[in-house]
């Protein structure tokens, strides 16, 4: 069994990682060498996967660097995935095949790579993370972590195995949204970070913008009009997170047809570009995405 030492240890590796990431003029220089000796992100989520093994419950400083190291290490990915599908389609358009076969190699290595972080994630929650909870703002956490990691999965998954890992991604927002109702008010962060990624998968992934605005709506409005009750540790989190919300309603609510004419041209023309739209637009703080 792993000691205190150890979790101390793991703790400091993963804050040096984190900080070698950062990239102003006042320590660009040591944190370049911090970055080649302890690697980076990669090394800040194997440093917290190792306190998380120790199967207590994290602190809010332990969950957020273990958070915040895995949607660095996944991001990048996720950008380069669009990125090569993107030029991927181009050339197959402009009749480029060997080319399009290339980018679909490097596409598909970069999918693998997606898949085994994810399951990594899930395994780590599930196993350690969801069984040591005693609080209620961790299964929130955790829970929504699920939804996310599974939705990462539905974004380049296709057929069954899309299918699956949506429902899972369903299955791990709703459990979230169940215990968040009776345990965190309508303006915490986490809930409305919960929210914020819950209205992006039924967007994104359920093609569902009338239940995306739904969700997205209902949890704005309920937080807005407690907003006074926000203390000031919580009240910069929370506002920009009700802006994001704002900000995806007035995009989505455009998607929502009026009648079924209306319905039939935006299936021909604002479909087509809706995911680029949402890509550029839908963002989470780094500590809740």
């Amino acid at each position: 069994m792993a000691s205190s030492s150890d979790r101390v240890t793991a703790v400091y590796v993963a804050k040096l990682a984190e900080q070698a990431e950062r990239h102003d003029e006042i320590n660009i220089v040591i944190c370049a060498v911090i970055r080649k000796i302890w690697g980076g992100f990669a090394e800040m989520v194997d440093s917290m996967k190792k306190v998380a093994e120790m199967d207590v419950e994290l602190t809010i400083e332990e969950r957020n660097l273990l958070s915040v190291g895995y949607k660095n290490v996944i991001g990048s990915r996720r950008a380069s995935w669009r990125i090569l599908s993107s030029i991927e389609q181009k050339e197959e358009s402009r009749g480029n095949e060997q080319n399009a076969k290339r980018i679909k190699e490097y596409r598909q290595k970069v999918e693998s790579e997606l898949t085994n972080i994810c399951n990594d994630i899930m395994t780590v929650v599930d196993e350690h993370l969801i069984p040591s909870c005693t609080a209620g703002e961790s299964t929130v956490f955790y829970y929504k972590m699920k939804g996310d990691y599974y939705r990462y999965l539905a974004e380049f998954k296709a057929g069954n195995d899309r299918n699956d890992v949506a429902d899972q991604s369903l299955k791990a927002y709703e459990l979230a949204t169940k215990s968040a109702e009776t345990e965190l008010p309508p303006t915490h962060p986490i809930l409305l970070g919960l929210a914020l990624n819950f209205s992006v998968f039924y967007y994104e992934i359920l093609n569902s913008p009338e239940r995306a605005c739904h969700l997205a709506k209902q949890a704005f409005d309920e937080a807005l009009s407690e907003l006074d009750t926000l203390n000031e540790e919580s009240y910069k989190d929370s506002t920009l997170i009700l802006q994001l919300l704002r900000d995806n309603l007035t995009l989505w609510t455009s998607d929502i047809p009026e009648d079924a004419d209306e319905a039939q041209r935006l299936d021909a023309t604002t479909k087509v570009g809706s995911e680029d739209a949402v890509a550029n637009k839908v963002r989470s703080p780094p500590n809740l995405r």
